[in-house]
């Protein structure tokens, strides 16, 4: 059972823009596309920190570690073992869930911003290891020439791979939140006092809200590994794990698709603001005070609250007219 029902007239500019992406590659310089394909690849971690920090309000403040699992996981099932690569493809995403599946055990005893605190502990022990362990990961250096199979060895390739498991994902993540569990997530996030009191299991549903947004930061790391080829102890990082808070920040993180517009302004404003200076962190940092100022609810928050009211009212104008003609 979902909540809701789908109208299938709203969905025209979702798939208008989904058939501008599949013919933007052959179209598009090479440079262009990659850019366009690392904002897939961080939409999808985005979203999956967003299941937990704007729909659970779970502060989840070192995500991208299990971003780091994942991919190096992979990495190192396709360097250090002659397994086949689709088992390396689904081992990222199990090893992440099973990384948040254990810290999250611990964290959901505590309250919001000790649970963040003791999960940033957590999860810098892990980056130290990785960090540390050069005969296994590599250490600092990472791993680089990652092998990838003939179909994805390819920029295009990579990028329409990339693209499908981004539509998938975002389809599961939107009936996840339709489900009685997202409505259950999401009222834990307004009030667990009442939630605990009509007999909800708080914390068995805020660890599985982790461990489903873990896996999801898995497949993340997975698609990261076959657009980039390699991996380095910056994904575990929690500098990493504070750029994705921001981008469900500035994208709206309490909407669906807030967390893929801030994902697509933090890259662009590192990939061509950079370009310029290298202070790009201060034109990050202006926007973000303005946002607080005027957009406290993010860009989509704001068009969700003005602009879309404003255009419901005018399509129930014209419908009344259209019936009084």
């Amino acid at each position: 059972m979902f909540r809701g029902t789908i109208d299938l007239k709203s969905l025209w500019p979702t798939g208008a823009i989904f058939i501008v992406l599949l013919i933007l590659p052959p179209i598009l310089p090479r440079f262009y596309t990659y850019i366009i394909a690392v904002i897939f690849v961080t939409s999808l971690l985005a979203m999956s920190l967003n299941l937990v920090l704007g729909h659970g309000m779970i502060f989840q403040f070192h995500h991208g570690v299990f971003y780091g699992v994942g991919a190096y996981t992979v990495a190192l099932i396709l360097t250090k073992t002659s397994l086949p690569m689709w088992i390396g493809f689904i081992a990222g995403p199990i090893a992440a869930a099973m990384a948040g599946l254990l810290i999250g055990w611990f964290c959901v005893r505590l309250t919001r911003l000790y649970f963040g605190m003791l999960q940033i502990s957590l999860g810098s022990l892990i980056w130290a290891i990785v960090f540390r362990w050069y005969s296994f990961t590599g250490g600092d250096d990472g791993i680089h020439g990652i092998p990838m199979p003939p179909p994805l060895s390819s920029l295009n390739n990579a990028y329409y791979f990339i693209l499908i498991i981004l539509i998938i994902c975002l389809v599961v993540l939107y009936l996840i939140l339709k489900s009685p569990f997202g409505s259950t997530l999401e009222a834990i996030r307004d009030n667990p006092q009442r939630c605990e009191a009509v007999g909800v299991n708080v914390r068995r549903h805020q660890l599985m809200a982790i461990v489903i947004a873990t896996f999801f930061a898995g497949i993340a790391g997975v698609l990261f590994v076959v657009l980039e080829g390699s991996v380095f102890p910056d994904l575990l990082f929690w500098v990493l794990s504070l750029e994705v808070c921001i981008m469900c920040l500035l994208g709206g993180w309490f909407t669906f698709a807030g967390p893929m517009v801030g994902a697509s302004i933090m890259v662009a404003l590192r990939t061509f603001v950079g370009i310029y200076t290298e202070y790009w962190t201060l034109v990050l940092g202006v926007i973000l005070i303005l946002l607080i100022f005027f957009l406290p609810e993010g860009v989509m928050g704001y068009f969700l609250e003005k602009v879309k009211p404003q255009a419901e009212e005018g399509a129930e104008r014209r419908s009344e007219l259209d019936v009084a003609s």
